[in-house]
């Protein structure tokens, strides 16, 4: 019987492996436009106080507090983006608005629901003030949003919508990030021809590419499409030599089982550092992880299995992470929840498992405090790309005998949007 020369290592040893090698890429300066979805290398400090000036929190009159109720003169108007060039005194108002300074002398605002427009006197505008405030009344001091010098975002932060906002409230035209990962993705058999051909006899059309450049892209790479490489030495090499020289993490599928054209393992061994060759997981038992020296840095190879769902599963529990620790995130696994099975699943005496199912919070579970329930997805074949078609996690069956039954609590890691 013919043995393979590489142990099988638990999923959890396999990722610790991986995230050792995979070490967070150089920081580069990128325009604001553009740092969205990337991580912050080095913390971002105000430069001044916001606002940088006492300001108006609502539209309505500068007054000053200890007046209290009645009829004053409007002695100005301030608004958004000007500086009042009067001074607000003891029986006076000035009209202003939302954001606008607070003109010398006035200590707090009235809003215009509580005050009443009078007929000019003599040319002179009058407002009725209905009710009295106290000092600082709707008005947002120097800094009270930010201090100057105060730590707006932490390295290591991603930068979303709202973290965007923050670096150009701040005036960070230009971002100091991590670089953003580049995922050369290649595909390998004799038999693969490409979505919009017509197959021939033998063939079948390639799904795995495109399914990673996907699932790349959404975990934050930079794609490159290295195409279809057939089963022969000179094609496997020649396509590694243009993803290794381009790219910091390269996907392959298939050509990493033990028949006599599975050639990525010997090629692998002979271009660098062969970590692991196996997994004791279900599906995706023949992953490989290797280093290869280019340059200043080495690249990460993922030899991912041929079967489609082993392919993408594998990428989930090993891609995903390795991206997310080169494009430097400070916590790069998947999240990991607790779900009550919706029906029984039968177990896998010989290897883990990584269920596809469809999470969803159900508000009726543990007592009425609510939790997740977990929907299998169906037919777990690793060949059947439709048990991935609406999964938004991999449950975490045990290796052992027997089932589990409905209602009972396993582990799961999100892998997509988990339903509400």
């Amino acid at each position: 019987m013919t043995q393979s020369a590489y142990p099988m290592l638990p999923v959890s040893e396999a990722l610790a492996i991986v995230l050792a090698q995979a070490t967070p890429l150089a920081p580069v300066m990128v325009p604001l436009a553009q740092a969205r979805g990337l991580i912050l290398a080095e913390a971002i400090r105000a430069a001044e106080p916001l606002p940088p000036f006492p300001a108006s929190v609502k539209d309505g009159y500068a007054v000053v507090a200890a007046d209290g109720p009645g009829d004053y003169p409007v002695v100005g108007t301030v608004t958004a983006g000007q500086v009042a060039g009067f001074t607000v005194t003891a029986g006076t108002v000035a009209y202003i608005t939302t954001g606008a300074p607070l003109p010398s002398g006035a200590d707090a605002v009235v809003m215009v629901e509580e005050t009443e427009l009078l007929p000019a006197r003599n040319g002179q505008t009058f407002v009725r003030i209905g009710r009295g405030v106290d000092a600082g009344a709707d008005v947002r001091p120097v800094g009270f949003d930010l201090d100057a010098g105060q730590v707006v975002l932490p390295a290591g932060a991603y930068l979303g919508a709202a973290e965007i906002g923050l670096l150009a409230t701040v005036g960070q035209a230009m971002v100091p990030v991590h670089a953003r990962p580049r995922v050369a993705v290649l595909s390998t058999g004799d038999e693969l021809v490409e979505p919009g051909e017509r197959l021939g006899p033998g063939q079948i059309r390639d799904s795995n590419r495109a399914t990673l450049i996907a699932a790349a892209a959404a975990a934050g790479g930079e794609v490159i499409d290295l195409g279809i490489a057939g089963d022969s030495e000179a094609d496997l090499a020649a396509a590694f030599a243009r993803g290794l020289e381009r790219a910091d993490l390269l996907l392959t599928s298939g050509g990493v089982s033990m028949g006599n054209l599975d050639l990525i393992k010997p090629l692998l061994d002979a271009a660098g550092t062969v970590h692991f060759g196996r997994l004791r997981m279900k599906p995706g038992k023949p992953c490989t992880f290797a280093t290869v020296a280019r340059g200043e840095r080495q690249r990460l190879v993922l030899g991912l299995p041929g079967n489609p769902v082993s392919s993408l599963v594998t990428f989930y529990l090993l891609g995903v992470p390795a991206i997310r620790r080169l494009a430097g995130w400070p916590d790069p696994a998947l999240p990991r929840v607790h779900a009550h099975l919706a029906q029984p699943l039968r177990l896998d005496p010989d290897r883990p498992e990584y269920h596809r199912a469809v999470l969803r919070w159900d508000a009726t579970l543990n007592q009425g405090r609510g939790g997740f329930l977990a929907t299998s997805t169906g037919n777990q074949a690793s060949s059947r790309l439709l048990s991935m078609r609406s999964a938004n996690a991999l449950l975490e069956l045990p290796q052992q005998a027997g089932v589990l039954q409905a209602g009972e609590i396993v582990s799961a890691l999100a892998i997509g949007d988990l339903e509400s």
